[in-house]
């Protein structure tokens, strides 16, 4: 009776801008005799190259990265690669970020500080075609989907589409219009059209008013 074959390895990307992130996560995966690590980027350009030319399984990435957001990008990577199930790893409170993700065609979200064990749960559930969220999101997601009250619903920030929430973050981290518009590749005036609206929905009259709103919930999501 002939040997049975052993299938490829599953083939994955990572983009993180933190080399440590990075490199744990390629040791974990690559310790998997199925799954293999083929590249990794600490951008979204070099992700974007990276995914121009070569086909992969999955996509683990970063929402934080230095020249595009992870939602954004998600996008971009999608639109070459249709079918490329992408998994969110994040420091940041999967209460805020996951519905984002989940609607704009990610297939889970994980936060960073979860150990080895469940990352590779993970990654093997969406690779078998599956969401994964944590235990406490699994149910809050069902009601999202179901038509039931958006969990982003019941905070004012959850009103902001992803390029005004992009925006909003840019804002809380300090940086001017102009950076904002470089960063984006978008033109002053769209900017500011965007900081209009994020004014109108998180109902506040000023711009310094609007600078202090997002300074303080940067700094929130920082500390948990």
């Amino acid at each position: 009776m002939p040997a049975k074959k052993t299938p490829p390895a599953k083939r994955l990307l990572i983009v993180d801008d933190h080399p440590m992130m990075r490199n744990g996560l390629a040791q974990l995966i690559d310790s998997e005799g199925d799954l293999k690590v083929l590249a990794q980027a600490d951008n979204a350009r070099q992700a974007i190259e990276i995914v121009s030319k070569q086909k992969f399984d999955l996509a683990l990435l970063d929402i934080s990265l230095p020249d595009k957001n992870g939602l954004e990008l998600m996008k971009d990577l999608r639109a070459l690669q249709p079918d490329l199930p992408i998994l969110i790893v994040s420091m940041h409170d999967e209460l805020v970020y996951a519905e984002r993700v989940l609607r704009g065609g990610g297939r889970g979200y994980i936060m960073k500080q979860e150990g080895g064990e469940k990352f590779i749960r993970a990654i093997r559930q969406v690779l078998a075609g599956q969401i994964y969220v944590s235990e406490k999101m699994s149910s809050r997601i069902l009601e999202i989907f179901s038509g039931r009250k958006s969990q982003t619903e019941s905070s004012p920030v959850g009103k902001l589409t992803d390029r005004e929430f992009e925006v909003f973050q840019l804002i809380g981290q300090g940086v001017s219009t102009r950076e904002i518009a470089e960063q984006l590749h978008l033109s002053v005036k769209t900017v500011e059209v965007h900081r209009a609206n994020i004014k109108e929905k998180l109902a506040l009259k000023t711009a310094i008013e609007l600078v202090r709103y997002a300074v303080r919930w940067v700094d929130s999501q920082v500390e948990k």
